[in-house]
């Protein structure tokens, strides 16, 4: 193995964690808000607008919005739905669905998702 091809291990200050730590426990705020507020009725696209507003009230950036063109800052699928999915004004949470959702923040040059 060639030089160029070694992986090599980036060690982290101390700063720098804790600026990780911060940004994780930012998407964990989003995560645990939508979590409590979820449910029947709701709108996925709802559920992008408390996400993205969260996330901003905490001096971070959605990392997923308009990433290669992703229209939205929170993906959610809803039960048998692929990964990733685009949230609606149409798509509502029913009764006994399976919700999943990715997360991810732009804070302080770190970029940190779920």
């Amino acid at each position: 193995m060639t030089a160029d091809n070694e992986k090599k291990i980036i060690v982290k200050t101390s700063e720098e964690i804790e600026v990780m730590r911060q940004a994780n426990s930012i998407v964990a705020d989003v995560l645990e808000m939508l979590q409590k507020e979820m449910r029947p009725g709701l709108t996925t696209r709802q559920m992008d607008r408390w996400a993205h507003d969260c996330c901003r009230d905490h001096g971070a950036q959605p990392a997923f919005l308009g990433y290669r063109g992703f229209p939205a800052s929170l993906c959610v699928s809803i039960n048998e739905q692929i990964v990733h999915g685009i949230p609606s004004k149409k798509v509502k949470v029913r009764e006994g669905d399976i919700v999943s959702v990715d997360f991810g923040v732009i804070y302080n040059g770190n970029n940190i998702s779920t």
